[in-house]
């Protein structure tokens, strides 16, 4: 998909996290520039930082995951469009769900993904609320500039790194835009642990990044929303869900909410309710090296404005 845009990136850099397929090969046929990093040393925000900084001369870094397929020859072309306006300092595109998705695997990317193209400053937080940080970099372009201004992707998140991002450029006076018609199919059928694992994280990160929530708001509005909007849709398309969906948002409620209290958790319990087991070993081995380092459950880490 990336040889049939009609725009042709001056570089793609692949980083492979040690996978055991045939990733590497087909890399280095296609003649992309391929960088190797253990498995174990995999973060959201670390490995996109060392990526860029792998990237020196670009002007625009577009964020690509392995799973995500530009559709159509125009997707990059649309998302560079953006930046032709000297205040955007982000940009991301419209996630389709897959041709194989059930009802309510479509839905989620129907409610995150509007067919209306938007861009969002600092004072759009007094409507949108949390929502005018929102972002996602399955497939997203930062200018590089923004990008430094506000220090990049920060090292130890344990996931969200790219709404950290998001709102710290909305603090520092940039715009943020949402290019509907750079798309790309991207959509996952989710298990339910594999939810509870994943709103469990993201309530780790608001736990320890409050400032963004102390400046944007909490998602509670938007979280009930998606539910209303959700039991809408199935009641259209398969009513016969609507018990399970319920089950599903209660669950990820829970585990946000924990997540959200997880200083108050053994460590050996955040580790089992994680998706992400490299960051907790990680934050193990910094501890270790400054044990009064680590936030307390009363602590909020702020960003200065």
């Amino acid at each position: 998909m990336l040889r049939e845009q009609r725009i042709a990136p001056d570089q793609v850099l692949i980083i492979d996290s040690s996978s055991a397929d045939d990733t590497p090969s087909l890399a280095q046929r296609a003649g992309y520039r391929l960088e190797t990093i253990p498995k174990e040393s995999f973060r959201h925000g670390a490995t996109r930082q060392y990526a860029a900084g792998l990237m020196e001369d670009a002007e625009i870094l577009v964020y690509l995951t392995q799973d995500a397929l530009l559709c159509g020859e125009r997707s990059l072309q649309n998302m560079l469009e953006v930046f032709r306006n000297p205040e955007i300092g982000g940009c991301y595109g419209r996630q389709l769900p897959r041709a194989e998705a059930g009802p309510i695997e479509r839905h989620a990317r129907l409610f995150n993904y509007s067919p209306i193209p938007a861009v969002r400053s600092f004072e759009d937080r007094k409507v949108l609320g949390f929502r005018a940080a929102y972002f996602s970099n399955s497939f997203a372009a930062y200018r590089r500039t923004a990008l430094d201004d506000v220090g990049g992707f920060p090292r130890h998140s344990i996931v969200s790194e790219e709404v950290t991002v998001a709102a710290r450029m909305l603090i520092a006076g940039w715009k943020l835009a949402y290019q509907a018609n750079a798309t790309v199919v991207h959509s996952h059928d989710f298990t339910f642990a594999q939810e509870f694992s994943r709103y469990f994280d993201i309530g780790v990160h608001h736990s320890r990044e409050g400032w963004i929530l102390d400046e944007f708001g909490t998602v509670g509005g938007e979280g009930k929303s998606f539910v209303v909007s959700e039991a809408r849709y199935l009641l259209r398309t398969r009513p016969s869900l609507l018990l399970s969906a319920t089950a599903r948002n209660a669950s990820k409620w829970w585990a946000y909410k924990l997540g959200r209290n997880e200083g108050y958790l053994p460590r050996g319990v955040k580790e089992a309710l994680s998706a992400q087991p490299g960051f907790w070993l990680e934050e193990r081995r910094r501890q270790n090296m400054a044990p009064n380092r680590i936030p307390s459950p009363s602590t909020t880490t702020h960003f200065p404005a």
